[in-house]
């Protein structure tokens, strides 16, 4: 069995991550998945979360929303709208984002889509967490 696996990351708009990698940590709609070498295939749904990566001693980190992540037994593929690294975010706009967020959560109304405030508001402290670690 292979000691490492292809990760691939892919936005809309740039390839984010294409290395060999020993470990995966996913954000399933569901909840989180590990991924090692010679996992079973499968495709999953992508929630808001972050995404933990390891290669060699160097953990790197990136906060993610939605898209899909198909796993193979060497290589892992994730489609995701956003995804970015704890260097390119911008904590102030993060920060304004969660206070809109929580805003539309505070506020009552038949306009108001409780679900879109909270993918809102968990995107915002996703992205400001991961922009708080460090690459380990």
């Amino acid at each position: 069995m292979a000691e490492t696996l292809e990760l691939e990351i892919v936005t809309p708009d740039r390839l984010v991550v294409r290395e060999k990698v020993e470990e995966v940590i996913i954000p399933g709609r569901s909840g989180y998945l590990g991924v090692l070498p010679g996992h079973a295939p499968l495709i999953t749904e992508l929630g808001v979360g972050e995404i933990t990566f390891r290669s060699g001693r160097t953990t790197m980190r990136l906060a993610v929303a939605w898209g899909f992540a198909e796993v193979l037994a060497d290589k892992v593929t994730i489609l995701a709208e956003s995804c970015e690294r704890a260097g390119e975010i911008d904590v102030a706009r993060a920060q304004q984002a969660k206070q809109r967020a929580e805003e539309v959560l505070r506020s009552q109304g038949p306009d108001v889509n409780y679900e879109e405030g909270q993918n809102a508001l968990k995107h915002a402290e996703t992205r400001i967490e991961v922009a708080g670690k460090k690459e380990q």
